[in-house]
């Protein structure tokens, strides 16, 4: 019986079904990308030198740094984050509106973040840094 109820309690389409932490808790960090894929293709190169911080209280920002030859630039905004439809979503609303997106949680877990976007072909694995 109790395998039946604990069976039942995962929430993601991947992931532990228990956690002693809240979804927020386990979402509350800085994250960095771990692996992109796009179609089936490895593009993680072009999302390496991102890095998604989310706070507890929803406050988020995201930044980048790229370089093209000796040239080096750096891209940051600010914004706020939240669950949506029953927590199996997440939106990111930043001040910069080409960073906005809707992200499908496939796992969320202390250490791994992995996320589809919706409505897109792109899967992330996240990790903390």
């Amino acid at each position: 019986m109790a395998l039946l109820v604990l069976g039942s309690c995962n929430k993601y389409e991947e992931g532990s079904g228990v956690s002693l932490q809240s979804r927020t808790e386990r979402l509350a960090n800085s994250w960095e990308v771990e692996e992109a894929m796009s179609d089936g293709e490895d593009v993680s190169s072009d999302f390496e030198q991102y890095q998604l911080t989310m706070l507890s209280d929803g406050d988020a920002s995201l930044a980048a740094l790229y370089s093209i030859g000796d040239l080096s630039f750096e891209f940051e905004t600010d914004g706020t984050w939240e669950f949506q439809n029953d927590q199996e979503k997440i939106f990111l609303d930043f001040e910069n509106d080409n960073a906005d997106r809707t992200f499908v949680i496939l796992q969320l877990m202390e250490e791994e973040l992995f996320l589809r976007e919706q409505g897109g072909d792109l899967e992330f694995r996240l990790r903390p840094y």
